[in-house]
C-alpha cells in the first residue's frame, strides 16, 4: 500500500487537473510546481541548498507558465529532490517517516500527464495529444479578440487582413506597388 497509495495521488491530482480549462490549467500547474518547490524550506534539513533548490524550481516555474515541458521537468526535479530526502534530510510530512518517498513515487506519475502536454481527461482516455486552442497563448502568435472584429488581445493594433490576389497595396512609400 505504500507504494500504490502514491501513483494513486497522482492519478487523482491529474484527474482533477482536467476539470480546469486551459490554459487555465498549465498557469494553474506552474503555480503548483512552484509551491512544490518550496515544501522543504521550513525544515528539509539541507540547509541552504533548500533555497537554492526553491529558486531553481521558481525560474523552471515562471518557464513553465508558458510550457508543459517546463512543468514536467519541475516535477521530475521535485521527484529527485524528494529522494534526496528520503535518503539524507527530513521526511517532507514531519510524523510520516516516508512521506518523502511517496511524493518521490506520485511525483512521476504527475510529471508524465504534464510533459504529454497536459491534456483533459477526454484526450488523455483517447491517448491524443493535445491540440492548440485558440484561447492558448502560443509565443508569436497572435490571439484573435472576439469582441472586436479586426483586433488581436495584447497588442492593441489592428490585424491584417489577407490581400485580394492581384489587388494594389500601398508601399512604404505610399505608392501603389
Amino acid at each position: 500500500m505504500q507504494y500504490v497509495m502514491p501513483i494513486g495521488i497522482g492519478i487523482l491530482y491529474v484527474s482533477l487537473m482536467c476539470l480546469i480549462r486551459e490554459p487555465h490549467r498549465r498557469r494553474f500547474n506552474a503555480i503548483m510546481i512552484a509551491g512544490a518547490g518550496a515544501a522543504y524550506l521550513s525544515g528539509g534539513g539541507l540547509g541552504g541548498w533548500e533555497f537554492a533548490f526553491t529558486a531553481l524550481l521558481t525560474y523552471v516555474a515562471y518557464r513553465g507558465l508558458d510550457s508543459w515541458t517546463f512543468i514536467g521537468i519541475g516535477w521530475l526535479l521535485h521527484t529527485a529532490w524528494d529522494v534526496v530526502h528520503h535518503l539524507k534530510g527530513s521526511p517532507l510530512i514531519p510524523f510520516a517517516h516516508d512521506s518523502s518517498l511517496g511524493c518521490a513515487i506520485c511525483d512521476p506519475v504527475i510529471a508524465l500527464w504534464c510533459l504529454r502536454g497536459g491534456p483533459s481527461l477526454r484526450e488523455l482516455l483517447r491517448g491524443k495529444r493535445p491540440t492548440t486552442r485558440e484561447n492558448e497563448a502560443v509565443p508569436g502568435q497572435a490571439v484573435p479578440d472576439r469582441a472586436v472584429p479586426g483586433r488581436t488581445k495584447g497588442n492593441g493594433r489592428l490585424a491584417t487582413t489577407p490581400r485580394r490576389p492581384g489587388a494594389a497595396s500601398a508601399g512604404p512609400s505610399g505608392q501603389n506597388t
